[in-house]
This record gives C-alpha cells, structure tokens and sequence, in this order.
C-alpha cells in the first residue's frame, strides 16, 4: 500500500455547511447516500466508527477510529474492510479525510483516501468517492 495513492473526490453543494455537516455524520441520512450503509460511531475523535451492509452480493462489516471532527470543517477516520482480503493490521486501514469549506448556501467538499495498494485500486476507490458524494449532493439538495 501507498500513502501517495490517493484517491480524490470533489463536489460542491448548493448548502450551508451545516446541512452538509450533518448529512456526513447523521446514520439516517448516510444510509441514504452511501449505498445503504448503517454506520455506528458516536462521533469524537479517538471513538470506533463501523459500516455495516451489502457490497456486490456480500455481507460486510468495515472498521475505524475517528481521527479528526471538527464540525463543519474536516471529518477524519480510519477504515480497514476485511473485503479487501488482508489482514486487520495498521498498514491495511486507508485513512479518509473529508473537508468542507465555503460560506453562505455554498458548500465545497473535498475527500481523500490514502494508501491505495495500486493505481488500480485508487481508481476504483475514487470511482467509489465520486458516487458517494454524488448521493451526498442529491441528498442535501433535494
């Protein structure tokens, strides 16, 4: 794995950050957007976050600490799914950085996920990105 393999997604959302902030920690809502995920977490830096759901016909259940939480600015983890097919050890979890920024009804968000074992495999994690944050944008602007 890299940590210079990172994944990138961007996006804007005609929101206040305070929408999209709590659209990005509310389980409700994040099940809506991110293909059906029950997330667990409650939400300060240092505390387990879990993903649970169905991902191309199978099971899962992903795990991480929360690194970062800075409402309305930046939402940090760590996350390790054993769908990868390796060990849960340190240098198989990705860390995924979430910023927010704008001001009045505008909102940019940026993400990042580092440690992508290939180039492949930062594509499809992007590929991944760009979707979720799509959901995220219909989301809060419906």
């Amino acid at each position: 794995m890299s940590t210079n393999l990172a994944a990138k997604a961007t996006t804007s959302i005609e929101a206040p950050r305070s929408k999209v902030w709590e659209a990005l920690v509310a389980p409700d809502a994040i099940e809506q957007y991110m293909f059906g995920t029950r997330v667990e977490s409650n939400w300060t830096a240092g505390s387990k976050i879990t993903w649970q759901g169905e991902w191309n016909g199978k099971k899962y259940e992903d795990r991480g600490v929360i690194l970062k939480f800075y409402p309305e600015q930046t939402l940090q983890y760590t996350h390790f799914s054993p769908l990868s097919g390796g060990p849960d050890t340190p240098e198989n979890y990705h860390t995924v950085t979430i910023n927010l920024s704008g001001d009045g009804n505008s909102t940019d968000v940026s993400l990042s996920q580092d440690n992508n074992a290939d180039e492949k495999a930062r594509g499809e994690s992007e590929k991944n990105w760009v979707a979720m944050l799509e959901g995220l944008k219909k989301y809060v602007e419906k």
